[in-house]
């Protein structure tokens, strides 16, 4: 009878519904459709807004091969092998095709479908569109085969199924009175375009400024990108070439291109009437990069009862009763003795350790400061910079006690400074063997990151300011007691009291900082500045005040953790993005 309640249930909210497009959305590590943190936000939004009855859909691409499978082979060099799944062990394929023109082909697109149930029972439907079908030409099968190639034919082609059929498959289902389209990133801007062209029978070019204000009543778009070359701009020979020279024609009619260039940012923002960045600084950084547009700001959050280790989950049953449909509770976990929060965390730190040395063979002391170093390796994110100066750390380690460091994240397999930089660390992994224990632990992925925000003591993370639009891995540290150590940028800056969260690694430069990338004069004064805190306050607290330390903890619980949730993130999405949509007579 279940399958049955729940296709009730949508039915019931398929009237003003929010439809959330997301080129990955994460669901779990057995449906390899996402890279990082845009998917995993993605998908704590939408378990979100299941738990709160938010009547919403998810709609993405299904990518057969993944984004790829990570090894680090004996030389500390990444190696990206295809990731082998099946759809159907995961998905329900449901009936519905749809055609899109792609490159000039009629492409045919299929859909599968995964149901998240919410707290309160409530359904939220994801949808994966896929292009792997008989009836294509295998150029265009490949379409949903892996995320994010390289190739920007394959890429906008992507985009162009994403965007364009992504509409009409969700009214061949059944949600034919969609409220609101929510681009999260700009690879869903043609979503618009397609309800334009909807209203127009094709012809773009012919849309009035009513036409067009219409559909911006229906759109919001979330930005998540601060560096200018991370939003994907396409050339008018590609534009043409995937979109069809009388699409791309009416799009450079209607003034929503760059210069002749298919900027997905700027074509998200021109057709939304409501636009924000990720977090208050991200906001501020965003209106600068993008002034002829209003920003506003929606703070990220995570999906607390994603998140929250089986520890602190049994921690919070004890104490703050009712913490699942409610995250503010975890505010009085001010209250929660200290002796709790200590054991709480030593049981998710010998889980962490145990799988390390399970899996990796390397074995950690539970009784030494663990500082977890796991994100995208990207040059902006400087993965690397606490290993820079290998003299200086061991020096560190003499004075205040001994240090380990596990380190996890890919890098784009375009990325060549990104998979350099994943090879200084392991690399220099090597060179303090024996001084400093540092393992790097291939595929990061949903359940890894599990392991490491609950079970690591220190939260670090050091970019180069202010290239961090959020930053939510450190919002999960906190929610299991794990404080930042972190320069203070993205979400950090909202949450920092220092000593009382976790640490600053230098001063707040503004949103008018624009640090250049790699420099060496900026990367040494933050890594000086990064030893020195660990140094003088963190370790000596770590080792010499184990109650102080553990009141940290018990602070971040309380003031991060119960406010960078995604209960209340999805609160103020209703409030403020949905609320025309969702009430146009008020």
């Amino acid at each position: 009878m279940r399958p049955r309640r729940q296709c009730d249930r949508l039915r019931r909210v398929s009237r003003q519904t929010i439809a959330y497009f997301s080129m990955e959305i994460a669901i779990g590590d057995e449906i390899p459709t996402f890279s990082g943190g845009l998917g995993v936000l993605a998908g704590d939004f939408l378990r979100a807004a299941s738990d709160q009855g938010l009547p919403a859909v998810g709609v993405t691409l299904v990518y057969h091969q993944g984004f790829f499978r990570q090894e680090i082979d004996e030389a500390g060099r990444q190696v990206e092998l295809p990731v082998r799944w099946e759809p159907s062990d995961h998905l329900e394929r449901l009936d519905a095709r749809v055609k899109v023109t792609v490159a000039g082909r009629t492409v045919v697109v299929g859909v599968w479908r995964r149901v998240l149930t919410g707290i309160g029972g409530s359904a939220v439907p994801v949808y994966f569109l896929d292009t792997r079908l008989p009836e294509n030409d295998p150029i265009d099968r490949a379409i949903s085969d892996r995320l994010y190639p390289g190739v920007p034919v394959e890429r906008l082609s992507q985009e162009a199924v994403l965007g364009l059929a992504g509409p009409a498959m969700l009214r061949e289902i059944g949600h034919g009175d969609i409220a609101a389209y929510h681009l999260n990133e700009g690879h869903a801007s043609l979503v618009p375009v397609a309800l334009l062209s909807e209203q127009l029978d094709g012809r773009v070019a012919d849309a009035s400024r009513g036409e067009v204000e219409a559909v911006r009543d229906r759109c919001v778009f979330t930005t998540h990108t601060p560096v200018p070359a991370g939003h994907d701009r396409f050339s008018p020979e590609v534009t043409a070439e995937v979109l069809g020279k009388e699409l791309a024609g009416g799009l450079a009619r209607i003034g929503c291109l760059d210069e002749g260039f298919l900027n997905m940012t700027i074509l998200g923002m021109f057709f939304s009437g409501f636009i924000n960045g990720v977090a208050q600084r991200h906001g501020e950084v965003s209106r600068a990069m993008f002034p002829q547009y209003r920003i506003e700001a929606i703070t990220n959050g995570v999906h607390v009862p994603t998140w929250a280790a089986p520890s602190t989950a049994r921690l919070f049953d004890r104490h703050l009763p009712g913490w699942h449909r409610e995250n503010t509770m975890l505010r009085y976990a001010g209250g929660i003795p200290l002796e709790e929060i200590r054991a709480t965390h030593a049981e998710a730190k010998q889980t962490l350790i145990d799988e390390v040395t399970g899996r990796w063979g390397v074995a950690l002391d539970p009784e030494v400061l663990t500082i977890g170093v796991a994100r995208r390796a990207t040059p902006y994110k400087r993965n690397d910079l606490l290993l820079s100066r290998p003299d200086r750390l061991r020096a560190l380690v003499d004075r205040v006690g001994p240090l380990q460091v596990v380190y996890s994240g890919k890098a784009h397999p375009l990325d060549e400074p990104g998979k350099a930089l994943i090879e200084r660390v392991n690399a220099a992994a090597r060179a303090l063997a024996g001084t400093v224990t540092v393992v790097y632990l291939e595929n990061y992925g949903m359940d890894l990151a599990a392991l490491l925000v609950a079970g690591v003591d220190i939260w670090l993370n050091n970019p180069v300011a202010p290239h961090e639009a959020s930053g939510t891995s450190g919002m999960k540290a906190a929610l299991n007691g794990v404080p930042s150590l972190s320069v203070l940028d993205g979400w950090w800056i909202e949450g920092h009291i220092e000593g009382i969260t976790g640490w600053a690694i230098g001063s707040d430069l503004g949103a008018g900082a624009d640090l250049p990338i790699g420099d060496p004069e900026v990367d040494g004064a933050d890594g000086a500045e990064l030893y020195r805190v660990l140094e003088q306050v963190v370790a000596p607290l770590f080792y010499g005040h184990p109650d102080e330390f553990a009141a940290v903890r018990r602070s971040a619980i309380a003031l991060n953790g119960s406010f960078f949730t995604t209960q209340r993130m999805v609160a103020e999405y209703a409030a403020r993005a949905y609320r025309r949509a969702l009430h146009p007579d008020e």
